[in-house]
């Protein structure tokens, strides 16, 4: 199946802008092949700490994933931030949203790592679960920017994930963590990973880009251009159990070990 990851440039708190530039590059896509589409965190409105304001935008974010979806007949992925009714100190959360052909959500994913870093914590509150899916047989599994850098969340869903999805606004500071961890994750769970990055300028920050695509032996099948634009690649299933045949590393994991350390 092809995938496509798609690197925005986005304009800050822009929702509109955003559709527009996000929608153009989601039909190139499709005229070269693409069957999945996948838009960075937040893509809609920047890595913004405006949980009110991003939270009244979201119905009009998830219906703008929701029909281009439908129209492009493909699976598109998207990062929108909404409200958490529930939560007693007032905070939103951070999603990944995955849309079928159909139109029809077919997976929600909350980011389970705040980016305490930034103070993220006190704005969106943190998930507890993953969120995969399944199309056409490849089993795909969506993480949210920080969740990079803590590998025992990608560990629990290497067995049931052919290809692992990291949308994100990583920041140009810490550029060379992104490259070096997207390649540690492939390698640790011998699957195919696609970080989305975004690039330009958003919150006072610079955001370098770096969406690629990369194989299960860790080998990057292709990264992004500077500027706004996207990767395009071919992922299967058996090529994961191609690799984990002939180099059988997940199955000498030692759980129960770990578990009493």
């Amino acid at each position: 199946m092809k995938i496509a990851g798609i690197q925005l440039d986005i304009a800050w708190e822009n929702p509109e802008e955003n559709f527009r530039r996000a929608d153009s590059l989601a039909r190139e896509a499709l005229l070269q092949g693409a069957r999945i589409i996948v838009l960075p965190e937040m893509f809609a409105t920047g890595f913004s700490m405006n949980v009110s304001s991003l939270s009244a935008a979201a119905p009009r974010i998830k219906g703008f994933l929701q029909s281009l979806a439908r129209e492009l007949s493909i699976i598109v992925v998207g990062g929108v931030a909404e409200a958490l009714p529930d939560d007693p100190l007032g905070r939103g959360c951070n999603l990944a949203l995955v849309f079928g052909p159909d139109g029809g959500l077919i997976s929600r994913y909350q980011k389970i790592h705040p980016f305490s870093y930034g103070h993220e914590q006190k704005y969106y509150a943190g998930g507890t679960s993953l969120g995969a899916f399944v199309a056409d047989d490849l089993r795909i599994t969506p993480f949210v920017c920080y969740d990079l850098r803590f590998p025992e969340i990608f560990r629990a869903a290497a067995d049931r994930s052919d290809l692992m999805l990291v949308i994100a606004n990583w920041p140009a500071a810490r550029f060379h963590a992104w490259r070096t961890l997207l390649m540690a994750r492939a390698l640790d769970c011998q699957c195919f990973v696609l970080g989305v990055n975004r690039v330009g300028q958003g919150g006072g920050l610079d955001y370098p880009g770096g969406t690629m695509l990369v194989d299960p032996m860790g080998a990057i099948i292709q990264e992004a251009a500077p500027g706004q634009g996207f990767v395009l690649g071919n992922v299967s299933p058996e090529d994961v159990t191609a690799v984990r045949d002939r180099f059988s590393f997940l199955k000498d994991r030692k759980p129960d070990v770990y578990r009493r350390l």
